[in-house]
């Protein structure tokens, strides 16, 4: 694969210097991996709005300079000390949250928020020696997310790498590193929706497609979605959307206008844009005694969440996911064959 194992490797990486700046490409240095870790040659990236949120740091802590990048796919070059279960060659996705397989939450089955590999937006250095493996003429360059992938290549802690099928498309796969498995599994690993069930999707980018996937595989009967661009209701049609709503056609609340379309609201909502007034819609949209909803979307630092009690008083559920609830070692590979067999899943 490469014949730089234990050596520095100079390539290309699109560096975000300051915030809000147009990104520049940089050579950089990328150190090898120490224990734990992985570097990896990446060959495909996505474009999640997180890295642009990032990118603006609007309403979080900026951490520059920086190379973003968290949904992608690559092919393994070299592995630090202790990393046993991959080798150079195999083919992984970087995940933005790891599975280290030792703590409670990665044995628990009803969790997947490892204490060491959590999301961590703020941790810009490997949690080995807390130290960047980028650097440019000497000066560290930090990294996002734990996977830095808009760079030629990156260095991963093993825990967040998921280990897949060579024969699956990277191009096409490498969305599953995020956002596509955040909305499908939000979908049918939290709200679990019940076959001819009715489900509001707040959010028509390719989360919110996602989730409304998971619908549509899970049987819903009505999958309403909800966006203020109407240029894109036409191509949700294809992942299940049957109705939508536009909030800005109405001079009500858009979860009153969800309610009386649906005699008392929807059984379940997912929210996928990250914006607080479609979070609050979201909740109080769904019915009440049963209803409930589950927030994906990455809200500002600053938001606050806001409801009346008696709504959850009048049983109204309310959870939130990160990954749509998969862990990335043991989960996502899975995910993939289902892609591969065309099984509940289209990308």
């Amino acid at each position: 694969m490469s014949n730089a194992v234990g050596q520095v490797i100079r390539c290309k990486a699109a560096v975000a210097w300051e915030a809000g700046k147009p990104l520049v490409i940089e050579e950089v240095e990328v150190a090898p991996p120490q224990k734990m870790e992985v570097r990896v040659k990446i060959l495909f990236n996505s474009l999640c709005h997180t890295d642009v949120y990032f990118w603006e740091a609007k309403g979080q802590n900026p951490l520059f300079p920086r190379i973003l990048g968290h949904e992608a796919g690559g092919i393994v070059e070299s592995v630090g000390e202790g990393v046993t279960e991959l080798v150079p060659g195999d083919h992984v996705l970087p995940v933005f949250t790891g599975e280290c397989k030792e703590c409670a939450h990665c044995k628990s089955e009803e969790s997947n928020v490892c204490d060491l590999l959590r999301i961590n937006p703020d941790r810009g250095v490997m949690i080995n020696d807390g130290k960047t493996r980028f650097s440019k003429d000497g000066k560290p360059i930090y990294h996002f997310l734990g996977t830095s992938t808009f760079s030629e290549y990156t260095v991963v802690h093993v825990g967040c790498l998921a280990k897949i099928n060579p024969l699956a498309p990277l191009d096409k796969v490498c969305v599953l590193s995020c956002g596509i498995s955040t909305g499908f599994g939000a979908t049918v690993n939290v709200a679990k929706p019940a076959k001819g069930s009715t489900v509001a999707v707040f959010g028509l980018g390719a989360v919110g497609l996602a989730a409304a996937e998971g619908a549509r595989v899970s049987g819903a009967s009505r999958i309403i979605g909800v966006d203020l661009n109407p240029n894109k209701f036409e191509q949700a049609k294809q992942f299940g959307v049957n109705e939508f709503v536009n909030p800005k056609d109405y001079n009500k609340p858009v979860q009153e206008v969800i309610a009386e379309m649906t005699d008392g609201g929807v059984d379940r909502s997912i929210e996928c844009t990250g914006h607080i007034d479609a979070m609050i819609s979201a909740f109080e949209c769904v019915h009440d005694g049963w209803g409930v909803a589950v927030l994906v979307g990455a809200p500002s630092k600053d938001a606050v969440f806001k409801t009346h009690p008696v709504n959850f008083l009048n049983e109204r559920t309310l959870k939130g996911t990160t990954f749509g609830n998969y862990k990335t070692r043991s989960d996502i590979p899975g995910v993939v064959e289902k892609y591969m067999n065309k099984v509940n899943l289209q990308l």
